[in-house]
């Protein structure tokens, strides 16, 4: 997933409107196994939205369109052509643009000769899905938000080009360790598919999970809720102080599984996950499944989802949830910088994994959804991406992601930089949720292998309808599994496993 929309709009949750895009051009410069021990560091990112299907294979761009590569020396040890233009595509969401923009000018500060062509949009897959048509994509991308385009599609189609020579080459500050050894556990395997290349670089690391302020739940003189009995009386305790239990985004119902999906593995084992991932028959209809299901849909039926919530997008809801208007939002840990201008001081913006049912589930509390996230592509057809892939080396150097840290309240997939930063009370708090979850960090790929799938049918068709009252748990989980059985018979769609 990646992050979202930065335009924090102010407004509410009976006065709403969308946010505006966010485009912008700089002109001349312009798991499982995933996280295992990643303990104590991680934060962000941020959920790939998306709504629509990547391209099909295009024509043109063949190789005598690549520019010519560039002598390998110790400063540039990918062979970068020092005067060919650059161009990157940013995604503008919730992370900014300025940390990305502070990269590049590292990189024409590297290559004076080289024009860079940078540019920030909201609108990823329309804009850029006819320039892989084309066979004319930019060097560098960052495929996230609303129209992320599908990756399993980009590289079921052999649209993105392996990452590894990046990867192998000489990290930015030590040329004796390799950029693979500068990162933080499972960031490499995240951009695998079905083999050893590495075709997506998730630059952010993202804790998802149910997000709060702890002053609201010090005004209940409550703890965070560990069984879903303690979440149903809390949210009755809310209630009562005019304060509703839930908000989310409702017109993009895919936000749910970020507490939903951890609930799940914690309730019946991580196993349960990784039967959806594969696309296994029957795996929707496990009994952890449905129970999560109908505990969800408990908070809709008692009245405990702030009214209107099925209407509102996510910065809608954020504001709603930053006003105090609702005690809990499921989301990821880039919620603390999107909603920054709308979060009053004092608020303490806080992280937890989500509750479970009780004793009986097979995960101890603290079990959370942890991963790689803001993932950024090169194209296989790019005319430089080799530079695409140097503007990445430089973004994983220490002071970039310092710098990427200290704008944006995100930790990078670079394993360090912290040094003398003073950390946000979301970033602390998605830290000790990390610490508490040690090896029950859980990795759900279904946003990466199948996004329509995950996006528009479960998340839309499926829990968006259910949690708001048009469909029970069990038409949501019988609508869900078909859509599933849909996708595993389609052989158009490549497919893809737990190894």
């Amino acid at each position: 997933m990646g992050s979202t929309s930065a335009e924090n709009t102010g407004t509410t949750a009976e006065n709403a409107t969308a946010p505006a895009d966010g485009a912008g051009t700089r002109a001349g410069t312009g798991r499982r196994d995933l996280i295992k021990r990643a303990t104590a560091l991680g934060l962000l990112a941020v959920p790939t939205m998306s709504f629509l299907s990547a391209c099909a294979s295009g024509g043109g761009g063949d190789d005598q369109d690549k520019a010519e590569a560039g002598e390998k020396t110790a400063e540039n040890p990918l062979g970068v052509n020092n005067s060919a233009q650059l161009e990157f595509v940013l995604f503008d969401g919730g992370f900014g643009k300025e940390y990305a923009e502070d990269a590049v000018q590292v990189y024409e500060k590297n290559f004076p000769d080289a024009t860079v062509k940078f540019s920030a949009t909201q609108k990823i897959q329309s804009t850029l899905q006819p320039r892989f048509n084309q066979g004319t994509p930019p060097d560098l991308i960052d495929n996230s938000g609303a129209e992320q385009m599908d990756m399993g599609v980009l590289v079921g189609k052999k649209q993105l080009a392996d990452l590894t020579p990046l990867l192998d080459a000489p990290s930015y500050d030590d040329p004796d360790k390799k950029v693979r050894d500068t990162l933080r556990p499972g960031i490499v395997e995240m951009g695998q598919f079905d083999g050893d290349q590495v075709w997506i670089f998730y630059y952010a690391y993202t804790v998802y999970g149910v997000w709060y302020s702890q002053k609201a739940l010090d005004s209940l003189d409550a703890a965070y809720p560990k069984t879903w009995d303690e979440m149903l009386a809390l949210c009755a305790k809310a209630k009562k102080k005019g304060m509703a239990g839930w908000t989310y985004a409702g017109k993009y119902p895919y936000y749910l599984p970020f507490s939903l999906y951890p609930m799940i593995a914690k309730v019946g084992g991580v196993e349960v996950l990784d039967a959806i991932d594969n696309l296994e028959p029957n795996a929707w209809k496990h009994p952890a499944v449905k129970a999560c299901f109908e505990a969800y849909y408990e908070l809709y039926k008692k009245g405990y989802v702030l009214r209107g919530t099925p209407g509102l997008d996510h910065i809608q809801s954020q504001t709603a949830w930053a006003k105090g208007d609702a005690l809990f939002l499921p989301n990821g840990s880039w919620v603390e910088n999107e909603s920054a201008k709308v979060i009053p001081d004092g608020f303490e913006v806080t992280v937890s994994a989500p509750s479970g049912l009780d004793s009986s589930d097979k995960l101890p509390f603290g079990t959370l959804w942890a991963s790689g996230g803001e993932p950024f592509i090169v194209p296989a057809k790019a005319k430089n991406g080799t530079g695409g892939m140097e503007q990445l080396r430089i973004m994983l150097s220490e002071a970039s992601s310092k710098n990427f840290t200290s704008k944006v309240k995100s930790l990078s997939a670079y394993n360090g930089g912290t040094d003398g930063i003073e950390l946000t009370p979301g970033l602390k708090s998605g830290v000790a949720a990390l610490e508490l979850a040690g090896d029950n960090v859980v990795n759900p790929r279904l946003q990466d292998w199948y996004v329509k799938l995950q996006k528009e049918q479960i998340g839309v068709g499926g829990l968006g309808e259910m949690m708001a009252g048009r469909l029970t748990p069990a038409e949501a989980v019988k609508k869900i599994q078909g859509y599933a059985d849909d996708a595993a018979k389609d052989s158009s769609i490549k497919h893809y496993k737990h190894r």
